[in-house]
């Protein structure tokens, strides 16, 4: 049941899906992989939203460079673990939800224990070696992936769903070579929105989410454009996988 003061916090929102929706974010435990530019945004939206329970992992600290764009921090963070400034300023943003940080590194060995009791999973990084393993722990837990990516005025979403869409890998078979990309933060804030509100649809069962659709967004011309994919029966992660069959 929601409070008062919630119902008076979300007003605006429950006019939207109502308070059984509110409620079904309040009962949502998600995790964001990563603090920086798109965890920042995710994070941030997530917390006023009043998604019930946050648990946000990096294993970074925050920089001086960090600060054009992964608006968590400020600049007297600099220094200090990203997830213990991510941990003060969402409780400050929500005190209803609980917030848990997480200064680690997401590897193989430590995914299953970090995403246990997680219902949501938000790509907030910047390496498609992690997305990957992120997208294998979603298939394999049958939760939903919402993937965001970012580089100078150019970004791209979709929600990835097991057993009803493509998967990461379907769309990227090979990853991108690693590179210091521009990042820009206002293309942060308009892909990590688009990702929260994906979330928020999913949860509260509003709206048409982006699955098999690859949102593009071009910030130099000013336009959103999308492509369509399927999935690849030869994929060895979501379509002939261990995973799915059993």
């Amino acid at each position: 049941m929601l409070t008062d003061a919630e119902i008076n916090r979300y007003s605006r929102q429950i006019r939207l899906f109502g308070e059984q929706g509110q409620e079904r974010l309040k009962r949502t435990s998600v995790f964001i992989a990563g603090a920086g530019g798109l965890g920042s945004v995710i994070a941030l939206y997530m917390a006023a939203a009043g998604f019930g329970k946050i648990r946000i992992c990096d294993c970074d600290t925050v920089d001086l460079s960090n600060l054009n764009r992964q608006i968590l921090h400020t600049s007297a963070d600099v220094g200090r673990a990203k997830a213990v400034s991510a941990y003060e300023t969402l409780t400050g943003i929500n005190p209803e939800i609980e917030v848990v940080a997480l200064t680690e590194r997401i590897t193989q060995e430590n995914i299953d224990e970090l995403l246990q009791g997680c219902h949501l999973i938000m790509d907030g990084m910047d390496n498609f070696s992690v997305r990957y393993l992120l997208n294998r722990a979603a298939l394999e837990r049958k939760i939903p992936l919402f993937h965001g990516a970012i580089s100078g005025y150019q970004g791209q979403a979709t929600t990835i769903i097991a057993g009803r869409t493509a998967c990461l890998s379907c769309i990227f078979p090979r990853a991108p070579p690693p590179s210091v990309f521009p990042a820009l933060g206002a293309t942060c804030g308009i892909i990590g929105s688009i990702q929260v509100a994906e979330a928020i649809k999913y949860v509260t069962g509003t709206g048409r989410l982006l699955e098999n659709r690859l949102l593009l967004w071009d910030g130099l011309s000013g336009c959103l454009d999308e492509m369509a994919f399927e999935r690849n029966p030869a994929c060895p992660e979501c379509s002939q996988g261990r995973r799915l069959r059993c």
